[in-house]
This record gives C-alpha cells, structure tokens and sequence, in this order.
C-alpha cells in the first residue's frame, strides 16, 4: 500500500506524539520523581522533569519558552503541510522535517497541559492524572518529562588535570525523552543526508528520490 506524502506526514508526526505521550504519562502517573528504573547497566528509566529545552537544558522564562515552542511547532506543521503539496519533494527529507515537528510538538505539549492536568504529590507518591483538587502549575507552566537514560561508560579524571582532576564522569548524561530523540535524530539525518533539500523557495523543482545508500556514495 501506497500513502499519499499527506498521509505519510501525519502518520509519522501522529504516531510519534502518541508513543511520547502514553510513555510520558504513564512514567508519570507510575514513578514518583527520581526514582529510577534499571533495564541494564547501560540502559535505565529515571523520571525526571525540567523547565527547559531538549536533554534537561535550562533556558529563559518559562512563559516564553512555552509560548517559543508553540509558534515553532506552528511554524514546522506549516511546512510539512507545503511540503506535501509540492510536485517533487524527497521523501527521506519529508521523514526527517516530520520527526522535527513531532518532536517539537510532543514537549510542546508538556509545557502547556501538563501543569494543569498532573498534580506534584510529595515523594514517594506518584502523580495523579486529572486529579481533583487542580494540577501543579497554571497553563503554559508545565514541566517536560524525560525518561531514558544511557550511562554507556563512566571514568574517573586523573588528579594532575586541572579543574576536573578525580572527578567522575559519565557518558552520556542526560536523559531525554521520545519527542527529543525525534527531534535530534530528524536534525542530524537531514544535515548529514538532506541538507542539499533546504531548498525553501524552489516549490515545484524536482528533486531526485534519492535514499540514504545513494547519498553515501556521492
């Protein structure tokens, strides 16, 4: 079966926010914060929320970030959709612009809803959904949940290096969630694979349906 790119636009971006959300809430409404769940040495859930960008960053007011996150997703859903309607478009290109949007959509969400449908029960209580007595925060003031968490190997530094000298350090540190490997993995496949696409104000040239093998031998 073959999708029109329309279709295949929202069925990417639709199925990603989906899997972020069932993940993001049930993490939620299952851990109190920090608790930590250990797959393998190298693999583990850890619950934890921050006001900021992808990966746990802090930036700026948290208003203003909300409301930066929802003029961005506003601005990719409106690429996507130019892009689907354009005669030639690589669909390798497409994947990645979509897997930016969902992402950019999926912590989006966190911002805006989560403060006023989740409640902050004391530790070791986990949060409710809905709860009766109204959630944490007020809309537009909500906390991104992250989950993953990837300690793939850790070290000590040697004493004589200035600084850092015998402290530990972990690779990788921070934890994420489904919506910021979206949007990470879209980013870094389209610059390493598509960024000859960028191709903004050129609707209707074609482009060659080149996929990831062909690009690699050029």
């Amino acid at each position: 079966m073959r999708f029109s790119k329309g279709w295949l636009a929202a069925i990417i971006i639709v199925f990603i926010i989906l899997a972020d959300q069932v993940l993001k809430i049930w993490v939620k409404t299952n851990f109190y914060y920090g608790e930590e769940y250990v797959i393998t040495d190298w693999f583990r859930l850890n619950f934890i929320e921050n006001n900021g960008m992808a990966f746990g960053f802090e930036f700026g007011n948290k208003p203003v970030l909300t409301w930066f996150r929802i003029i961005v997703s506003a601005l990719f859903v409106y690429y996507v959709a130019k892009l689907t309607r354009r005669k030639y478009i690589n669909t390798g290109y497409l994947i990645c612009v979509c897997m930016i949007t969902a992402g950019a959509i999926g912590n989006m969400i966190d911002c805006v809803f989560y403060g006023v449908i989740f409640n902050d029960p004391v530790l070791p209580q986990t949060a409710t959904l809905l709860p009766p007595e109204g959630g944490y925060a007020s809309l537009f003031n909500g906390r991104v949940v992250d989950m993953f968490y990837f300690p793939l190997f850790d070290w000590y530094w040697p004493q004589w290096m200035p600084v850092i000298g015998g402290e530990h350090f972990v690779f990788f540190q921070p934890v994420f969630n489904i919506a910021d490997a979206s949007l990470s993995v879209g980013v870094i496949v389209l610059i390493l694979f598509f960024s000859k696409h960028l191709n903004f104000g050129e609707e209707d040239k074609p482009v060659p349906e080149d996929d990831i093998s062909t690009e690699n031998k050029n």
